[in-house]
């Protein structure tokens, strides 16, 4: 994808639920899904230097926008949107 249609569709994006950010609800459950995926032998998406823990490896994929995730807010009557990270942080 070339660059034009990139940026085109970043602003295209709009999140319809919820607060514009990441909340500290959502951002301790990836944190914590990602340290148990790294515990399990889970390869890192970003290079390890000495010994880190699993957590501080998870927090440190978050804030780089390294990792793959999407966001699914849900509102009470059924309909939900799925927001990819990178548009949160």
């Amino acid at each position: 994808m070339n660059e034009k249609k990139l940026q085109k569709a970043q602003t295209d994006f709009q999140i319809l639920i919820g607060p514009p950010k990441l909340t500290k609800y959502e951002r301790a459950r990836i944190i914590g899904a990602r340290a148990l995926q790294l515990s399990y032998g889970a390869p890192p998406f970003i290079p390890i230097k000495g010994t880190e823990s699993v957590t501080e490896i998870a927090k440190k994929e978050l804030d780089m926008k390294a990792l793959p995730i999407s966001i699914r807010r849900q509102l009470p009557d059924g309909t939900y949107q799925d927001i990819p990270i990178h548009y949160l942080l």
